[in-house]
């Protein structure tokens, strides 16, 4: 069992590291820059992206549940069509998304209060890699259809050529060109492309002609399409109140300043690349929970459940450790500025706490969409942001000022973890011994 999760693990690692990656590097070049608000304008900018983009991720999360049953039944029919349902999907949300941008930002710029300067060059960032969203959407969709099929390694390859490619076109455009914040826009939009590019390439390689077979009575079956929809749904709303949940720190944060925006953002790189690393772990749930359900599978599915737990609070234990004993060499390569780093020092020990903390309901994450119990991960997700994370800020702000926010994050991932686990007898391992 071991060797099947880390056969998946390591690739999802791999890939999952190249994205926050991505966001230290844009964090690390537009925090060298002369004035802090580029780094406010990124962030804010970013945090849009997030309600767009990963309101959406229900593409890549469903997918993977979904086709891992079907792969577990060896049905590849429904394999087949759930691709072609949630391509389908994809294109019509983001011709959606195109149809609605200027509505879109400026109610974002309604509800974050940021400063003159960071709104201005946020609009710049916004204008450009609002047109990424096609080429986005697409990826989510087929790299959850790949993790399905059990293959982490093309997910793999397609996020680490899209986000190296990034990395290099901010860099030439950011520092060669001078172009700030727009050369981050203008990266993120032509590395899209060429990656969506490259994975028809390996589909076309290695399943066209297993798989394309257009089927239109099959892929509009009306039972698929209510579990599929009913699926995302439940996907969508808790991947809603996760989006709010690191919206509402970021809008907070900018309503006490460049300076404590620009810190805050730097520290929440760090939150994302620890959770991207237990994410392998996550998404190796995914394919294995989905694959041993599929197949009626209950000792395997127990084992992958048990395991993966273990290998994720492992890695989290790894993650609080090292930043632990370097946590303010790690700032320093994000930015020269004094007063950000006195800020974002100050606040440091939540950040320390997290990759262990967090790794717990990461895990759980990818136990409930493999084995599709979506409603039960939506309900943890409500619970967790409106009784647990925006009380605890406010009950907390007076007393703890910048450590409110923190604490109410910290106690908003041991909500989710715990209501998780609690869970899990109902809707796991219930008449499944």
């Amino acid at each position: 069992m071991n060797r099947q999760i880390l056969r998946l693990a390591i690739p999802n690692i791999l890939s999952n590291l190249s994205v926050p990656l991505l966001g230290a590097i844009d964090t690390a070049v537009i925090g060298h820059l002369d004035e802090v608000y580029y780094l406010g304008a990124i962030a804010v900018g970013s945090i849009v992206f997030d309600f767009i983009f990963w309101g959406f991720g229900f593409l890549r999360m469903g997918t993977t549940g979904l086709v891992a049953q079907a792969y577990g039944a060896n049905d590849s029919s429904e394999c087949k069509n759930i691709l072609l349902r949630v391509i389908l999907v994809a294109l019509t949300a983001s011709l959606f998304i195109l149809l609605l941008q200027w509505p879109i930002l400026e109610l974002s710029l309604f509800m974050i209060n940021a400063s003159n300067e960071v709104e201005f060059y946020m609009r710049q960032y916004y204008q450009i890699r609002i047109f990424a969203a096609p080429a986005t959407l697409a990826l989510f969709a087929i790299n959850g259809w790949f993790l399905g099929m059990q293959n982490a390694r093309f997910p793999m390859y397609i996020t680490i050529v899209l986000n190296v490619l990034n990395i290099v076109l901010n860099l030439v455009l950011v520092i060669q060109f001078d172009l700030n914040v727009k050369g981050v826009a203008w990266g993120s939009l032509i590395s899209s492309y060429i990656a969506i590019g490259y994975a028809m390439l390996l589909y076309k390689k290695n399943y066209y002609d297993k798989t394309l077979e257009l089927n239109w009575d099959s892929i509009l079956k009306k039972s698929e399409l209510k579990k599929f929809l009913s699926v995302n749904s439940d996907i969508f709303v808790r991947t809603l109140c996760l989006i709010f949940s690191y919206a509402f720190f970021t809008a907070k944060s900018a309503e006490s300043g460049d300076i404590v925006l620009a810190a805050n953002t730097i520290l929440l790189q760090l939150w994302y690349i620890s959770a991207y690393g237990i994410d392998g772990f996550a998404f190796a749930a995914e394919s294995l929970v989905g694959r041993f359900f599929g197949a009626r599978d209950w000792k395997r599915l127990k084992l992958a459940i048990t395991w993966s737990l273990v290998w994720g609070l492992g890695q989290g234990l790894v993650g609080t450790i090292i930043y632990g004993l370097n946590g303010t060499y790690l700032i320093r390569l994000f930015t020269n500025q004094d007063v950000v780093i006195t800020a974002a020092s100050t606040v440091l020990i939540w950040t320390i706490m997290a990759p262990f903390i967090n790794s717990i309901c990461f895990i759980w994450d990818g136990v409930y969409i493999g084995a599709t119990s979506t409603g039960a991960m939506r309900n943890s997700m409500l619970i967790a942001t409106i009784v647990v994370f925006i009380p605890v800020y406010y009950f907390t702000e007076e007393l703890l000022g910048a450590h409110a926010l923190w604490l109410a994050m910290i106690v908003f991932m041991v909500a989710r973890g715990v209501s998780l686990t609690v869970m899990a007898p109902k809707y796991i391992f219930i008449h499944r011994n």
